[in-house]
């Protein structure tokens, strides 16, 4: 127990688990409410809130009115016309249509902008593990992702600091922020992911940089290990934070590069993945945390509660009390490795042209 540890503004709604694509689908809503009840056990102090004062409104700050009223439709209507659906990314495979789903992605977004309104309000850091949906686009659906409630985090944030950085330490690409954002001088976007040679979305090279040179990408090879992922993001991401400067950070917390997860072919192990959370916090700066992608339903919530007790100052390797049958023991499950250095030199050239 972690009695005494200052605990961060948590949005969450157990309505956040109808976000659900069915039981077949990757994504398992299940890893959100494990991970809420692991942190609840390890901050006894920790108060999870209902997102309230949500306006629905600020949606269409982000997506189209032309998408926003399909997928309201889509939501209660299932015989909405199907190539209409598929146009807009709503198909199945992916991202298919769900009853509800204009509701379920709605209240995403609006625990991250939540969350946005605590750091507004002078909070240093404030979660919402159900977002990061980060592949939705102004006018379509992507990837799992229905609405984009990072941007939404990210423009509440610009009201009051100006410049905001998003760092997406995911998987995947975050092409959806970074679309969203391509022509905007005061948002910098920085990602790195395994490349989309090989993986979904196929986007996320290091010429994408954006008409103002502040979108920042680091594509890795596949079974790339975490010691060169985190040299590749601290010699990329800090010297573009540096010229930035941004008065407050939106970091995607995917935890879906780490070795076990059986969508990618990263090989991150939990510490490495939580040192990247230490670093993005080590900045210093006001910080909205989301979640986001991870699909190894023995990993997600550990991992994810580790990273909510680094940003509460906690200490991540203390014992876990039980309180279900899936409780792990500790929430990281590895130790220190030796240095592995796999993908390194394919790493130091994106360092090398981010750099340029």
């Amino acid at each position: 127990m972690m009695d005494g540890v200052p605990t961060p503004p948590f949005a969450y709604s157990p309505g956040m688990l109808a976000y659900s694509f069915g039981p077949q689908h990757p994504w398992k809503p299940e890893r959100l409410r494990r991970a809420v009840a692991l942190c609840s056990a390890l901050m006894p102090d920790l108060v999870v809130s209902e997102p309230e004062g949500w306006d629905e409104g600020r949606l269409l700050d982000v997506h189209t009115e032309e998408y926003l009223d399909l997928v309201r439709r889509a939501s209660h209507d299932p015989k909405v016309d199907w190539e209409d659906l598929y146009a807009h990314g709503i198909a199945e495979g992916d991202t298919p249509r769900f009853d509800g789903m204009y509701e379920a992605a709605s209240l995403v977004c609006a625990g991250s902008d939540w969350a946005a309104r605590q750091v507004v309000a002078g909070a240093p850091v404030a979660v919402n593990l159900g977002g990061g949906l980060h592949h939705a686009q102004p006018d379509r659906a992507s990837g799992f992702c229905v609405f984009n409630d990072c941007a939404v985090a990210i423009n509440r944030l610009k009201k009051r600091f100006g410049r905001v950085a998003y760092v997406d330490i995911d998987l995947h690409h975050g092409d959806g922020v970074q679309a969203i954002f391509w022509d905007d001088p005061d948002v910098l976007t920085y990602s790195i992911h395994e490349s989309g040679r090989y993986l979904y979305p196929g986007t996320g090279f290091t010429h994408e940089t954006g008409p103002r040179g502040n979108k920042f990408n680091a594509p890795m090879e596949p079974h790339t290990t975490g010691d060169t992922w985190l040299m590749t993001l601290r010699e990329s991401l800090l010297p573009a934070i540096d010229a930035f400067k941004p008065g407050a950070v939106v970091l995607q917390m995917g935890c879906d590069a780490h070795t076990t997860d059986p969508l990618g072919h990263l090989d991150l192990i939990d510490r490495e993945w939580l040192d990247a959370v230490r670093l993005v916090a080590g900045l210093g700066l006001p910080l909205v945390a989301l979640g986001g992608g991870g699909y190894d339903l023995a990993n997600v919530p550990r991992m994810w509660a580790a990273a909510v007790v680094v940003l509460a100052g906690g200490d991540p390797t203390v014992e876990v009390p039980v309180i279900e049958n899936w409780t792990p023991r500790r929430l990281l499950t590895d130790v220190e490795p030796e240095p592995r250095r796999r993908g390194w030199d394919a790493a130091k050239k994106v360092v090398a042209e981010l750099r340029e």
